[in-house]
């Protein structure tokens, strides 16, 4: 075998190492850490901040640079073997076998790692050859790129190859397991790329969540609601509760009593604004941005039959972000809490056949709710708001009172519910009519 052949072969290879560790730190220095270098006084920052102002570009140069050496190297080793196998069979499978492993091992996985772990070294010591080389090349690699566009399927042409959403996802989980960010931040940029495959409907506040009122009521009972479900954002109905017709603010309703006492008496429709719709198909991302944009905070969100299928705030969408928002009241409460006199204080979320065990009686279902909110919610035909009672009835025949108390969270959702035994043979029996 010819020296000379394998001397050009290994040269050409040790030049593509070169290149594909310069592929490896670029790809994983930012404009942001090349200030840094340049703030810090490093040696070779300037060129290396000139690199990372314009990274596609002298990618692409590394890029080519080494598919060129490998095919070159593969063509040299391919003419060697010719040259001293007789059968063009085996001087073919020696010199794809040895390309393989070499291409494997020599500028897939060597070059490639140190290019990871030293990435800020790797990118500085290429920018010294890159930026002669891209001006050397000229338009040709920007050239190459747009042939290879054209032949992709696909809208529009592109500077250059980038990295696929999972390939980032994967580069995040990385930089997490190197102490680069922390874990919540990991969480947070996998989010944002979730949200661009979220629906509207998947994050809104359901219809039958909703604490709405009827535009024929007056600003004083808005007022009072307001207060009542702690909610600053209440919707307005008009012929049913699937009609939603604008939208009441706290901050209205407080103005407009301020300006006039008389105004209380007023109806509340006086003091709506108009409501924003969406359908619930929307891209949560998309809507995201038009909040932002028009400065609005709440939508109605259409189903596709035209009915109100709930509202989503801006702060709904955050949370797909940012995890749940809670406030300083939010607290960790035990589902049972033994009052005496076989009263108890059980939490919203209590499953009712639990509830039932608590009186005695065993496998306690209903068809429509499973839980003691959504009994309370039942029995009152509508969202149950801090204050609301009502009387439900037991399968042996007694009476519990149901009366919401404490809420707490974003949403103002009921958090507790004070649940009491009525004696058909007491006093409170002739007051036991729903409030």
């Amino acid at each position: 075998m010819s020296p000379q052949l394998v001397i050009g072969a290994i040269a050409l290879v040790v030049v593509a190492w070169l290149a594909a560790c310069a592929e490896a730190g670029l790809a994983r220095v930012s404009s942001f850490r090349a200030e840094e270098a340049v703030r810090s006084g490093r040696r070779g920052s300037a060129k290396l901040a000139q690199i990372a102002a314009d990274p596609t570009r002298y990618l692409n140069v590394a890029l080519l640079v080494r598919v060129a050496c490998e095919m070159a190297a593969a063509a040299l080793v391919t003419y060697a073997c010719l040259k001293e196998f007789d059968r063009t069979w085996q001087a073919l499978a020696v010199a794809i076998g040895v390309m393989v492993l070499v291409s494997y091992v020599a500028v897939g996985v060597s070059p490639r790692t140190i290019g990871r772990q030293h990435p800020l070294n790797t990118a500085t010591a290429a920018a010294y050859v890159l930026l002669p080389l891209a001006r050397i090349m000229g338009p040709i690699p920007p050239l190459l790129i747009l042939i290879g566009n054209a032949l992709t399927p696909g809208k529009g042409f592109r500077r250059g190859p980038f990295a696929s959403e999972a390939e980032l996802r994967a580069m995040v989980d990385l930089a997490e397991k190197e102490s680069l960010i922390e874990d919540e931040e990991r969480r947070m940029v996998h989010s944002v790329f979730e949200l661009g495959d979220t629906l509207v409907r998947e994050v809104m506040v359901p219809r039958t969540d909703l604490v709405v009122i009827e535009r024929y009521k007056t600003i004083r009972q808005a007022l009072t609601l307001a207060l009542r479900s702690g909610f600053s954002r209440i919707p307005v109905t008009g012929e049913s509760e699937d009609d939603i017709v604008g939208m009441v603010y706290l901050k209205d309703l407080v103005r407009k009593t301020h300006i006039s006492r008389d105004a209380e008496s007023e109806l509340v429709s006086t003091a709506m604004r108009p409501a924003t719709f969406v359908p619930d198909t929307k891209n949560a991302g998309d809507l995201l941005r038009e909040m932002q944009q028009e400065r609005n905070h709440v939508a109605v969100v259409i189903d596709e039959y035209g009915g109100t299928a709930g509202i989503v705030t801006i702060e709904d969408i955050l949370e797909e972000i940012v995890g749940e928002i809670t406030d300083e009241y939010d607290r960790e409460l035990p589902p049972v809490e033994d009052l005496g006199d076989d009263r108890h204080r059980v939490t919203a979320r209590l499953d009712i056949g639990d509830l039932g065990e608590l009186y005695g009686i065993e496998a306690y279902d209903d068809e429509d709710v499973e839980t003691v909110g959504g009994l309370l919610a039942k029995a009152l035909g509508r969202v149950p708001i801090a204050g609301a009672s009502s009387v439900v009835e037991l399968p042996d025949g007694r009476e519990l009172r149901l009366t919401a108390e404490t809420s707490a969270g974003r949403r103002n959702k009921i958090v507790t519910v004070l649940v009491e035994p009525i004696d058909p043979a007491g006093p409170s029996a002739e007051g036991a009519k729903e409030e």
